[in-house]
């Protein structure tokens, strides 16, 4: 069996437990999933600060770390079929140069290949407030083929603590992708009578 393979991209916002949660849960999912990882340097420092280790030390095994100067890795060319690519955090500097259709490292160039392949692109900026540029690049993208997919976790699940805000996100995003999820159930609405 051919594996499916995702690109995971870590850039520069605060949300670092958002992307440790996704790379476990892809890691440990199985059925064939190869996980192709770049983090940009911000995003490695903000994930040292945010998880207090090394994202390079703190890695499933069997994922594939890039550097995001490598313009020779797979995901650099539309001829390497993907899955899709899931930018999480997505730094707001980071969504402009993907609106802007610029490749200034390789996350931007595997974004912008996914968008030309007509590939899934999945966004999780992480920024509040938001202001018109980030609003309006967050359109640009969204009319590009993007999903735009923000770190806003819902509350109707009854989160106990930090790790199961995580989780729904992380469920979210394994949503956008395909692939199954138990993290968190789906909402099946209210039982007539109930209120």
């Amino acid at each position: 069996m051919n594996p499916k393979h995702i690109v995971v991209a870590i850039t520069g916002a605060s949300g670092a437990p958002y992307a440790r949660a996704l790379l476990r849960h892809l890691a440990e999912a199985g059925d064939g999933i190869q996980v192709h990882l770049v983090a940009s340097s911000a995003g490695r420092l903000v994930y040292k600060l945010e998880m207090g280790v090394a994202l390079e030390d703190d890695l499933p095994a069997g994922i594939r770390f890039y550097d995001e100067k490598d313009f020779t890795a797979p995901c650099a060319s539309g001829s390497f079929p993907t899955a899709g690519m899931v930018v999480v955090p997505c730094s707001m500097g980071t969504l402009g140069a993907l609106a802007g259709g610029l490749s200034q490292n390789l996350i931007h160039r595997a974004a912008d290949v996914c968008l030309k392949e007509g590939r899934s692109l999945i966004l999780v900026p992480r920024e509040t407030p938001l202001n018109r540029i980030h609003l309006t690049n967050m359109l640009r993208l969204a009319e590009a083929g993007a999903t735009i997919l923000p770190a806003m976790p819902g509350f109707y699940h009854s989160p106990r603590n930090l790790e199961d805000l995580v989780r729904f996100i992380t469920a979210r995003i394994l949503d956008q992708l395909g692939l199954e999820q138990h993290l968190v159930p789906p909402w099946e609405g209210t039982s007539p009578g109930s209120e």
